[in-house]
This record gives structure tokens, C-alpha cells and sequence, in this order.
């Protein structure tokens, strides 16, 4: 990549968690930032934290990205503030219960943040980035993406979507010199996973990462170069053979004729 000035990282879903780890982390890095969340009286400790600590100019926008009206307003900000060199999609929420014991609405709800307000703000701010030749998009998915058995169904589809997302902007903008990260962390200790209608008191300690363990492995993995970050993951060459196996199966995905094992069924029967 080429050197720049580090300009300014807008960071969704600031107030608390990873998201707060990623604004205070990016400050100490040079970043002056734009913190989006719906709680003004949270974004305004944070900042004034970041600000006193980094000395760095700290701006903070109180949205609730699943109002229409919000998500408009933060994508205006991503359009015309030239400043904007990086866009940390983190804002999300969660679900931990089965389909049959899920309220479908809240399920809409989900979909529309997790989902359609990503989405937007990846549309929103791509072009910019294109047009200067530089900036970096970080989306926050989960290892629920690849796992998405593990715990409700619909949350972790959401967050396939972001890793397809990823992928596709990969391969769409990396020639235009923009970085593009997913992250895909497993449980974290932050407010997210209670307020998701889990507790993590209920997991055993060896699979809960510190938030702080988890910000720092995805700095690292976007420093690293890394499309994909797995922070909980040992050894990368797992996750390199199931990118593999998936690589693998791309020509033969779409064919002009059926594989032979099902003319073989179908003759049988």
C-alpha cells in the first residue's frame, strides 16, 4: 500500500465493546475519528476519553442505523467528507435462540442492521475511496458465518453475508488499492453477548476472548494483510485449506449438465 496521511476512521457501533477498542486504538494510531451509535450519553464519554488521551479531533453522530432516516444521515457524512480514509463496519446485533423460539421481528430487525445498513454504508463510501485510490473498509463479521449451527440460524446468516460481501469487494476494489478485512471473531466479553439474550457466564472461560485480545489480533490481521481475520484460530493453515476446498468447487459450479450421480439416482429409482 502506499503511504498516506491516516485522515479519518468512522467507526459504527462506537459506544462500547469493540467498537470503542477499535476508535481508541485507530486515535493511537493517527486516526482522527467519527463515532456513529445511538447513545449519545455513551459516545460523548468515549470521546471526550479518546480525545483527551490522543489529543486527536474526535466527532461523535448519534444514529440507530436501523432507522432509515439515521443510516441516511451517516451515509451523506461518508459521502462528502473527503477526510474519511477508513470505514469500520462493527455495529451488529445478535441472536442466540433457535428459529422455532426467535420472534420473527426482531429477526427483520437484525437483518435490516446487520445487513441492509452494512451494505449501504459499504455503497456509500466505496466510491470515494475508488475515486482517491485509497482507503480501507473493515467488516465485523463472526465465526458463526461459517458456523452458523452453532447458534441461531439467522444472525449467523447474517454475517455470511458480510463474508460474501468481502469477498466480493476483494476481488471488485483490491486493484484500486482499497483494503478490505473481515473479521470474524468468536465470543467476545463485551455488552453484545447479553444484550443478544445470551450470558457468557454460561460458556466455559476457554472459549471467550478479552475484547481488547480480540481488536488487537484484527489490527494485527489488517496490518498482516489479511482478508479474512480469525482471531481464535491457531494454526492460518486451516482456514487456508477451507479456502482451498471452496476455491475447488468454483469451476464446477455452474455445468450444462447434472453430475452423474444424480443420473445414476434417478435411473435407479
Amino acid at each position: 500500500m502506499t503511504n498516506f496521511p491516516k485522515g479519518t476512521a468512522l467507526i459504527t457501533g462506537a459506544s462500547s465493546g469493540i467498537g470503542a477498542l477499535y476508535a481508541d486504538k485507530l486515535a493511537r494510531r493517527g486516526y482522527d475519528l467519527i463515532l456513529v451509535a445511538r447513545s449519545q450519553d455513551s459516545l460523548t464519554r468515549v470521546a471526550k476519553d479518546i480525545a483527551q488521551a490522543t489529543g486527536r479531533i474526535v466527532k461523535t453522530v448519534r444514529a440507530d442505523l436501523g432507522e432509515r432516516d439515521d443510516l441516511l444521515k451517516v451515509e451523506g457524512i461518508l459521502r462528502s467528507d473527503s477526510s474519511i480514509t477508513m470505514l469500520v463496519n462493527n455495529a451488529g446485533v445478535g441472536a442466540v435462540e433457535p428459529l422455532l423460539m426467535s420472534d420473527v421481528e426482531a429477526m427483520e430487525r437484525m437483518i435490516k442492521l446487520n445487513v441492509t445498513a452494512l451494505t449501504r454504508l459499504v455503497y456509500a463510501v466505496a466510491p470515494s475511496f475508488v475515486a482517491r485510490e485509497h482507503g480501507t473498509i473493515v467488516n465485523m463479521a463472526s465465526a458463526l458465518g461459517i458456523a452458523p449451527e452453532i447458534l441461531n440460524g439467522v444472525y449467523g446468516a447474517t454475517k455470511a453475508f458480510v463474508i460474501a460481501l468481502t469477498f466480493s469487494l476483494q476481488k471488485e476494489l483490491a486493484e484500486k488499492n482499497i483494503r478490505i478485512q473481515a473479521v470474524l471473531p468468536g465470543a467476545v466479553e463485551t455488552p453484545f453477548w447479553e444484550a443478544s439474550g445470551g450470558s457468557l457466564a454460561r460458556l466455559p472461560d476457554q472459549i471467550v476472548m478479552k475484547a481488547e485480545d480480540a481488536v488487537e489480533a484484527a489490527l494485527a490481521g489488517l496490518d498482516m494483510g489479511e482478508l479474512i481475520t480469525l482471531p481464535s484460530v491457531p494454526d492460518i493453515d486451516d482456514w487456508n485449506a477451507y479456502e482451498a476446498a471452496r476455491q475447488k468447487l468454483m469451476p464446477n459450479l455452474s455445468r450444462n449438465a447434472p453430475a452423474p450421480r444424480y443420473r445414476t439416482a434417478a435411473l435407479a429409482s
